[in-house]
């Protein structure tokens, strides 16, 4: 049995496959950091994130959507002045709004639970062979990419969204070749 094919040699990239990707998340604010990140990954390759993925915590006061929130443009000249993250006006905004539209649904509901509704509250269990079978996108994450846009959440495409799901676990997406697809299946 092989890692899913899509990682490379890189041992961040093997340690992220291994103990994170595809593990179910419950928090609200875990899930929020990771659907951000995700968006700042639009463009480029995961690994860049990774590389970067401390120096952006720094940087968003350890995504707390609640500090992020009230931010303005003071912060957004910060940030864009940071070496250490991705310096895009759009996705930085974007952060600051998406911040405040979770602060709303996570209000509502809570964020953990407004996600995981869509899935009945247990990750979907996929059984590909091939990483020719999975896809970029799904009925599901076209319909909660619409959802969040709706409700002010921007950078949250359906690619973005399936992306997401795959990483915080709401679907098993790990190749039946994998040895992490029958582990990470255990835990949900």
């Amino acid at each position: 049995m092989e890692r899913c094919g899509w990682v490379g040699a890189d041992a961040l990239y093997e340690a992220y496959h291994d103990h994170e990707w595809g593990v179910p998340e419950y928090d609200s604010r875990a899930l929020w950091e990771k659907l951000i990140l995700d968006g700042f990954q639009a463009g480029l390759s995961w690994i860049t994130i990774l590389r970067k993925r401390e120096a952006f915590r720094e940087a968003f006061q350890e995504f707390d959507p609640h500090i992020i929130a009230g931010w303005g443009e003071a912060e957004v000249t910060r940030l864009l002045a940071n070496p250490g993250i991705i310096r895009h006006r759009g996705k930085i905004e974007a952060t600051i709004g998406n911040a405040r539209a979770w602060q709303a649904i996570e209000a509502e509901q809570g964020f953990d639970r407004y996600l995981w509704d869509h899935v009945g509250g247990r990750p979907v269990q996929t059984r590909w062979q091939t990483l020719a079978e999975v896809p970029a996108q799904t009925d599901l994450s076209v319909k909660i990419s619409k959802d969040l846009k709706k409700r002010g959440f921007k950078f949250c495409g359906p690619t973005i969204v399936y992306a997401f799901m795959q990483a915080v676990g709401m679907v098993n997406d790990h190749l039946v070749t994998c040895p992490c697809h029958e582990r990470v299946a255990r835990l949900g």
